[in-house]
């Protein structure tokens, strides 16, 4: 708040652009001119259509109604209807649920692999770096679809392979309420290796001299680890775990494609995005998808909010101290 304190006080205001000598003017307004693109792309893409669906909430907007019927005003009548409604609770603690699962595994895993493709005694590193990383380029529909014929619970190789080895009842994955999310979990894990060289470039800033220390002080491997790398990795760490967070929350493709957002097996995948999803596109209520879009904003800016709070606890930066 305080960076964006001081970037509010630095922009010119009228009285000061008018005192402006000719070169800083011409200068400022060529500024203006070449990013002017991404100001029009900005205010057409993403605040118009956010404050339009803020308006939407108010109303009572439904495509199917047709463009003759006028829009009325409503009020706090979507609020209602979404705070009563018990199905946007429960898909939303679906999909936290969820995120407690997939989340330790989407940070640590990564960082795990980088680790080890850190380690100067592994052999072939670039090669197994590109291994990691190619499937994250892979189209993530295309990864789905393989993903789930690979765990289809008749044909797919997996289950045939543990029928080979013995397994006279393999896992039913995506149709089995309690090998789901372990099945989505394993889709994403295969898509990691972006988050994997995040964590390596941060393994390979850290300063070799702070190891050096570690050593003659008689640090182990772990003591190396926690006084000294995560420290000095933990700004990389906290970058992912936003993202992280915030992708989970708008977690959506993977049940809309194996289990055509239908919610099977047993509701367990009813997602809040594939709720939002069939409000907006299948029931084409705007004003209630509106409605149930502006509550997941909240809900993940209270939640970023949150873990910036805690940051200044865990995340240290290079000048020392903490964030």
């Amino acid at each position: 708040m305080e960076e964006l304190t001081h970037f509010r006080q630095t922009l010119p205001s009228w009285k000061t652009f008018r005192e402006m000598p000719p070169r800083a003017k011409r200068e400022f307004r060529w500024g203006m001119f070449f990013i002017s693109p991404w100001i029009i792309g900005f205010l057409a893409f993403t605040l118009i259509p956010m404050v339009a669906t803020l308006v939407f909430t108010f109303l009572n907007l439904r495509i199917t109604d047709g463009v003759l019927n006028p829009v009325t005003f409503v009020g706090l009548e979507n609020y209602k209807t979404m705070v009563d409604d018990s199905q946007t609770w429960a898909s939303l603690w679906i999909t936290i649920k969820f995120g407690l699962m997939a989340l330790p595994i989407g940070i640590f895993l990564p960082l795990l692999l980088a680790l080890l493709m850190n380690n100067p005694n592994v052999k072939g590193q670039n090669f197994f770096r590109s291994m990691f990383y190619m499937p994250y380029i892979i189209p993530f529909v295309a990864a789905v679809y393989i993903w789930g014929g690979m765990l289809n619970a008749e044909t797919g190789w997996i289950n045939q392979a543990l029928r080979a080895l013995g397994v006279a009842n393999p896992p039913g994955w995506t149709n089995d309420t309690f090998w789901v999310y372990p099945a989505y979990i394993l889709m994403g894990i295969w898509g990691i290796g972006n988050a994997m060289l995040i964590m390596l470039a941060g393994l390979q800033g850290v300063p070799t001299e702070l190891y050096d220390a570690a050593k003659v002080d008689g640090a182990g491997v772990w003591a190396t680890f926690w006084n000294v790398t995560f420290p000095m990795i933990s700004p990389v760490v906290f970058y992912n775990l936003v993202l992280s967070v915030v992708g989970l929350f708008q977690y959506f493709l993977v049940p809309l494609v194996v289990n055509a957002g239908t919610g099977r097996p047993g509701g367990a995948t009813l997602f809040y995005n594939v709720i939002l999803y069939k409000t907006f596109f299948t029931y084409q209520n705007m004003s209630y998808g509106a409605t149930l879009a502006w509550l997941l904003f909240v809900v993940i800016m209270i939640v970023t909010f949150f873990l910036f709070y805690t940051a200044k606890y865990w995340v240290y930066y290079a000048g020392g101290g903490r964030s």
